[in-house]
């Protein structure tokens, strides 16, 4: 039974007690860690979200103090009221900033009992991930969760010291807002008052920000939740958070240097790691070619190569074929790999399957030539050119990747080269490489579709060079569109918008977006842009993300106070859930589900789990 705590009030965290406090009382609440029964001392190791203090229990400084702590497990809540004093000699604990103190406890109350966990708080192993989201109010009292959130506060907070100090203005964009589905599936919100209406939540407050831009504004920022209702990967949530801003009379490089000088401050402040400026900049295109990605990890080299001109005429199929439809042919010099056996090269040609290459070719450069199942389809001179161009020593290993459409090459062979910079150890954990990636397409081709669509969104303003282009090869356009990247995780996408009512308009066309869809999804939109819009453009960067990678943790879910999994379901609330009849009778709606088979329903009761965050815009 909880007993009554009284009218003393706590005067420290657990974890800022220190020697400089010697000889003071002190009163300090929390959690008990762990309790140790010495026979006649007994210690208690308390906790709360500054760290953990060792309270220490004689019978002879208070014996009712000590008898209650016989009674104390893990996870209850305790006040305790006595002297702090130094730890005797031989029982210092480096390892804690309290390692130095004890607190000789005076007064135990115990404000609240607990049941036994499900798992100990302090432990870090071998708990499965569906239990600590189950009981996540338990799993968040970890030390190590708390330091990310805290961090994860203390980034938002240096963001709006930051952005206030640059002149702009905090604006909150409406969550309940109008479907315009381009991408991702909206989450739809049924409006009572009117029946058979539905609002969205934001995908992003990309139409709001630029209207702010178009009432004069001129520097928007937010710290804004975003929703997408899409088939869930490793790197995604269905809610998650962006930093967002919006500049009118802007140019890119401004933009730029406002980004650089965010990130710097956050590194600084955060880590106090000082990023070089100006950050690197590269050219889609060369991105592709030398890392296979459009996000490349630029902390190690292996850097793609493109074979196809050298050895496109060659007598193997796979390849000539590839170069007769226009593909491509890449390679990559897995350095000091040739002892690999055929169960790693298997493993190395399934995970390339995965990203689409129908195989992957190999071969080995051993002292006296070349040992591959499909040497023999080369001319020494194509295989002098093949090891010159892939820079080949004895006991390289040399990885290609041939196909028609040329992304399908170049994503397979982007992530074998991620895989094997981890694999051999060959990215430097300590380094921070930041990278604006530029000069996109400004659309991509669907073949399912027959159609165009926007490789950021609809409203990128097309390069002025390349207007021309945008009704009869739309294909010729590059964007205004910039990615920032950071050890090969985007965090942040944006562009120059379009600010002129016609330019817009020849943008939906080259998308198939007639004039009558036009003005029902963005009619808003248009008539603003034909009252003295501004040029303005602006970015997102995830903020979920960027902690994930200041705080060094491989899951994007320890960076989020209650995420959600792979499934999109919270374990500990139950949601999504079923609503009364009459809350769907007040909405005018009727359900129509098919019935869940058993893997259906034990999929829904134990939800896979997923690190998982955004792309920003």
């Amino acid at each position: 039974m909880a007993e009554p705590l009284g009218k003393e009030k706590r005067s420290h965290y657990c974890g800022d007690v220190r020697s400089e406090h010697i000889g003071e009382k002190v009163v300090i609440m929390g959690w008990v860690q762990s309790r140790r029964d010495h026979g006649g001392l007994i210690f208690i190791d308390l906790r709360d979200r500054e760290g953990i203090v060792q309270i220490s229990f004689n019978p002879d400084v208070n014996a009712t103090a000590h008898s209650k702590a016989h009674h104390l497990r893990n996870e209850y809540v305790i006040a305790v009221r006595g002297a702090v004093s130094a730890r005797p000699e031989g029982t210092v604990n480096p390892n804690l900033k309290t390692g130095e103190i004890e607190v000789l406890a005076e007064e135990l109350t115990i404000l609240n009992e607990s049941k036994t966990p499900p798992f100990e708080v302090s432990s870090r192993h071998g708990i499965s991930e569906d239990l600590k989201l189950k009981h996540r109010y338990l799993d968040l009292r970890r030390p190590a969760l708390q330091e990310n959130l805290i961090l994860r506060h203390r980034i938002v907070h240096t963001t709006r010291n930051y952005f206030c100090e640059k002149g702009f203005i905090e604006v909150e964009t409406p969550f309940l807002t109008k479907s315009t589905p381009e991408g991702a599936r909206d989450y739809l919100v049924p409006s009572r008052v009117n029946p058979g209406r539905f609002y969205a939540l934001p995908q992003s407050p990309q139409l709001f920000k630029q209207l702010l831009m178009v009432s004069g504004y001129d520097r928007y920022y937010q710290v804004v939740k975003c929703f997408r209702d899409e088939d869930l990967r490793a790197d995604r949530q269905p809610e998650f958070t962006q930093i967002d801003l919006e500049l009118s009379f802007i140019h890119e490089d401004e933009i730029y240097e406002i980004i650089e000088g965010l990130l710097v401050t956050i590194f600084q402040e955060i880590k106090g790691v000082s990023l070089p400026r100006p950050f690197p900049r590269m050219p889609y295109q060369e991105a592709l070619a030398r890392y296979g990605l459009d996000k490349p990890d630029t902390r190690f080299g292996m850097e793609l190569k493109e074979l196809t001109a050298h050895v496109g005429a060659c007598s193997f199929k796979v390849f000539s074929q590839a170069a007769a439809a226009g593909g491509v042919i890449l390679g990559l010099n897995a350095t000091g790999c040739s002892e690999y056996s055929r169960k790693e090269l298997d493993d190395l040609t399934s995970l390339a399957n995965v990203y689409g290459a129908k195989g992957l070719a190999w071969i080995k450069v051993v002292s006296d030539g070349i040992q591959s199942p499909i040497a023999k389809f080369f001319t020494e001179e194509e295989v002098r050119n093949l090891t010159t161009l892939l820079d080949a020593k004895p006991g390289d290993l040399l990885l290609m990747v041939a196909d028609a459409k040329p992304k399908v090459a170049y994503t397979a062979l982007g992530q074998l080269r991620l895989h094997l910079g981890g694999k051999l150890e060959l990215i430097d954990r300590t380094r921070w490489c930041p990278l604006w990636v530029t000069e996109f397409p400004l659309l991509e081709y669907n073949e399912e579709e027959k159609r165009y669509q926007a490789l950021h969104h609809p409203f990128t303003s097309p390069a002025e060079e390349d207007l021309l282009f945008l009704k009869d090869d739309p294909s010729r356009v590059k964007a205004r569109a910039y990615d920032l990247v950071l050890n090969g995780n985007e965090i942040g996408g944006g562009s120059i918008r379009i600010h002129r009512q016609e330019i817009q308009q020849a943008m939906f066309k080259a998308l198939n977006i007639g004039e009558e869809e036009a003005i029902s999804k963005f009619g808003f939109l248009l008539d603003a842009l034909e009252f003295g819009a501004p040029p303005h453009g602006g970015i997102a960067l995830g903020l979920d993300r960027l902690v994930m990678l200041i705080c060094g943790i491989e899951s994007i879910r320890d960076a989020i106070a209650f995420p959600k999994t792979q499934k999109a379901t919270c374990l500990m609330s139950d949601a999504p859930s079923q609503v009364s009849e009459k809350q769907l009778k007040e909405l005018y709606l009727r359900t129509v589900v098919p019935k869940a088979s058993p893997t259906i329903k034990k999929s829904r009761d134990r939800s896979q789990n997923s690190d998982t965050t955004e792309k920003p815009e």
